[in-house]
């Protein structure tokens, strides 16, 4: 029995009876397949980081939106009376409001 287990031994290049390479490789599969970081997780994060900056661009620009029509409501009084007008329904005491609901 020991001699057929040394004879298939032999025949295995010498390259993978290295200890260091059967190491190497063990590392390898254990850090790509059962570590808490494998590749699963890693792409899982990287998808996840790319949806969170294509968030992050997306509330910069709104922001920017926001700040810009701030500014134009804080120092434009005909943008002012627009805008309480759209949104709040003033209207002035000689005019009627209708408002049309879209569906």
């Amino acid at each position: 029995m020991y001699q057929k287990i040394k004879i298939y031994f032999l025949k295995v290049p010498a390259i993978f009876r290295n200890v260091f390479f059967l190491t190497g490789i063990s590392f390898a599969v254990w850090m790509l397949f059962f570590d808490e970081n494998n590749l699963m997780v890693q792409y899982n994060r990287r998808h996840e980081l790319a949806s969170l900056k294509k968030k992050s661009n997306y509330y910069k620009h709104e922001i920017e939106k926001v700040d810009t029509r701030f500014d134009e409501l804080t120092t434009n009084t005909e943008s002012q009376e627009k805008f309480a007008r759209e949104n709040y329904m003033m209207k002035k005491d000689s005019e009627d409001v209708f408002v049309i609901v879209q569906r």
